[in-house]
């Protein structure tokens, strides 16, 4: 062992996403560009943490993006964050210097954020090809025909031999620390493998993945969504609520306070609305209901916000990597009018739920003043939720 640092037994993952990432449009670096319902990077970083091979995951970023980074991973705790440079290279040293300095690694994986879709398998080829080499990487193979071409087409180039080089990268962690401090090419190095090879350490090749094409230009994420959506299937829960109408409490309907003689009451704020589209999330997902989560035996739970309820419930999807595609409450009471209301209603749904205002549907009806909303004694709400849930991901 060398240089300073000591041997542990840790695999450390180490995502590049310093880049500015001009060419990908819409005016934002691209690792902060949502596909499938959540940005680049959280594709990145979930797919690390969701593997067992892993003890940490660092992540560079570049001066200024903490508070971006931190909206773009939310609600998902911060990994460790490193300023990067202005070169690839430079942001991976300055990431490797980072490890070494707090305890060094047995093994780093250094991945680009731009390729957000790492399939389980790939993870466990390379881990074991780390076994016989100090660097493994994933390929595949060159099968259009390649030639040269300024304005006009020149010589076809002989395609035999040549691979498509993709990350992550992995490595003995001392072995690309080593490579990295001692390069000494005045080129920056495109990629890490280059870097070992030149340090004298072999190179595994593993097989590569269709999936983890570098999303660079704006027509890649157009073409990425299409190929995500054939592996999501969608879900349509329901949820139905009610809850009776009292003097001397709030009157709290969407995430929102209404000015209403009287209030609903419930073990929690009693938000019918957010609690019969609590309820549909739950539906979609098959798990269980609100009763079964927030439980109305729980003191802990009286007079909580019922957004807490639908943010766990949106946390959910989150964690089954799927996305809110729309949602619809009707709100069925004689008294208070919500047309007025309805836009704010709206907006604050789609806070909750972190999805667009558009995908949010609001509505009310009343029932001509028969039963219990008719002769105003509560207020039922209905609601639909619609969600995309992917299969083998």
């Amino acid at each position: 062992m060398a240089l300073g640092v000591t041997k542990t037994n840790r695999n450390v993952a180490l995502i590049v996403a310093a880049g500015r990432g001009e060419r990908a449009g819409e005016g934002q670096p691209k690792q902060f560009r949502r596909v499938a319902g959540k940005s680049l990077l959280a594709h990145a970083v979930d797919a690390f943490a969701r593997h067992s091979g892993f003890d940490q995951i660092v992540l560079v970023i570049g001066d200024g993006q903490s508070e971006a980074v931190q909206t773009a991973l939310d609600p998902r705790p911060l990994p460790a964050l490193v300023i990067g440079g202005a070169t690839r290279q430079q942001s991976v040293r300055a990431g490797l210097e980072h490890i070494a300095a707090n305890g060094g690694a047995d093994h780093v994986f250094i991945h680009d954020a731009a390729r957000p879709f790492l399939p389980p398998q790939l993870i466990d080829r390379l881990l074991c090809a780390l076994e016989d080499a100090a660097g493994a990487i994933p390929v595949l193979p060159v099968v259009d025909t390649l030639a040269r071409g300024m304005g006009s087409l020149g010589n076809v180039v002989d395609r035999s031999g040549l691979i498509r080089v993709q990350t992550p990268q992995a490595f003995d962690f001392y072995a690309i620390l080593i490579a990295h401090r001692n390069w000494a090419n005045a080129a920056d190095a495109t990629d890490d493998a280059q870097m070992a090879r030149a340090a004298g350490y072999p190179v595994a090749l593993v097989e590569g993945d269709s999936m983890l094409e570098k999303l660079t230009h704006p027509q890649d994420f157009a073409l990425a969504e299409q190929r995500l959506a054939a592996r999501f299937s969608t879900r349509t829960g329901m949820g139905y609520d009610v809850h009776r109408l009292v003097s001397g409490e709030e009157l709290w309907l969407c995430g929102v306070q209404i000015p209403h003689p009287k209030g609903l009451s419930g073990h929690s704020d009693a938000d019918v609305a957010l609690h019969a589209l609590t309820d549909a999330i739950f539906g979609a997902l098959a798990e269980g209901d609100i009763g079964s989560h927030f439980p109305p035996s729980d003191p802990q739970w009286r007079g909580a916000a019922s957004s807490t309820f639908l943010a766990f419930a949106r946390d959910r999807v989150t964690a089954r990597e799927g996305r809110i595609e729309h949602v619809d409450l009707t709100i069925i009471c004689e008294a208070p009018k919500i047309g007025p209301y309805r836009d704010a209603m709206r907006a604050r749904v789609a806070e909750i739920l972190d999805i667009s205002a558009e995908k949010v549907s609001v509505k009310a009806t009343t029932t001509e003043r028969l039963g219990f909303t008719g002769r105003g004694e509560g207020i039922a709400a209905q609601a639909i939720a619609t969600l995309s849930l992917p299969g083998v991901f």
